[in-house]
This record gives structure tokens, C-alpha cells and sequence, in this order.
């Protein structure tokens, strides 16, 4: 498994901002168990690393598949050079398209919170931030971060929302594992 690395803006009941408090995305969402978002999505979890793109050697580390930026980079000293925002973040460990269980992979001062399903330019959500696929899954399929604890039942959910929504553009989705750093941006 090939271990990527992204810092991504918190979400929680501190966001009181007018265009999506969480009061708001609580009620839009239909998540009312949600304790915060730690999401790959993003509009509600924003990418925190600005690369330089036109420094050749940061090429070197911003991770793309079929042209698109995943908002994933190889290693944490690239986030840490390029990181925006100083004062809380989530400092993520991830892995894309898992091949086996990940909840027991233990990996230093990171905790596994579950696995989300962004879509195939890796920007949006389809658990958190498209509204519900009530056909698929329910709001008590996720964890109060939004995220699916069991592998199995990830990878069922990812195959039948495009049986389901095979028109809808964000439900072909990348399954991907998350762990979150225990105490960096905390």
C-alpha cells in the first residue's frame, strides 16, 4: 500500500461561517450525529497546502492520477513547507483503493477514523456533500466524522451507488482509508 499525506481545514460545530456553518451543513445534511467532519471533500474540509507550481521539484511530490490533482502529496515535510494555516488542521494519512482492512494498521502517532468516498477528480464527497443516496446508504451507515468504519461495507456502498446513480458523476468513487495525526494540528 502506497501511504499518502494531505492537511485539510477542520470542520465542526466552531464553524460559525454564514455560507456553511455546521449548524447549517447539520440541517442540509441530515448528519445530526456528527461530532465533526474529517472529510476529503474539498468545499467543506479545504485543502491546506498551496504547491508552487511552477517549481519543478514540488511536481516531485504532488500526487496525480489520469491528470487530475488529487489533493494527496508523498511525503509530510512537502505539507509542512507548503502548508497555508498554522492553527488547527487535520494532518491525514491516506490510502487509496485499500486492498485489505486498514482499521488495524497501526502507523505512529496516527489514529484510523475510517474510510471515505470521494468521486473520480477526487474533489467531492458522495457520503458527506451530495445531498443523501438514500438508496445506498442512511446517515447511521457513517461514524460521527462522516466516514464508513467497516471496510466490507465501504467498498458495497461504493459499487452499488453507481449501480444505483450510474448518471451521477460523483458516485463513481475512490474508496480511501484514513488515519488522522493524534496530535499535529490539534
Amino acid at each position: 500500500m502506497t501511504f499518502l499525506f494531505t492537511a485539510r481545514r477542520t470542520f465542526d460545530r466552531t464553524n460559525n461561517e454564514d455560507e456553511m456553518s455546521w449548524d447549517k451543513y447539520i440541517e442540509w445534511s441530515k448528519l445530526t450525529h456528527l461530532t465533526e467532519l474529517v472529510s476529503l471533500d474539498g468545499l467543506l474540509n479545504e485543502i491546506l497546502v498551496e504547491p508552487d507550481y511552477h517549481d519543478a521539484d514540488d511536481w516531485n511530490f504532488i500526487h496525480v492520477i489520469n491528470q487530475y490533482q488529487t489533493g494527496f502529496f508523498t511525503t509530510p515535510d512537502y505539507i509542512f513547507k507548503r502548508l497555508k494555516s498554522k492553527g488547527n488542521f487535520n494532518l491525514l494519512t491516506v490510502v487509496l483503493e485499500p486492498d485489505r482492512d486498514c482499521k488495524d494498521i497501526k502507523i505512529d502517532e496516527y489514529e484510523f477514523v475510517g474510510y471515505d468516498l470521494l468521486d473520480q477528480d477526487f474533489g467531492v464527497s458522495a457520503l458527506t456533500n451530495c445531498g443523501g443516496f438514500n438508496e445506498t446508504f442512511l446517515p447511521s451507515d457513517l461514524n460521527n466524522k462522516g466516514l464508513i468504519d467497516d471496510y466490507t461495507k465501504a467498498y458495497d456502498i461504493k459499487k452499488r451507488l453507481l449501480e444505483n446513480n450510474p448518471e451521477e458523476h460523483h458516485a463513481d468513487t475512490n474508496v480511501i482509508a484514513i488515519w488522522r495525526h493524534k496530535t499535529i494540528g490539534r
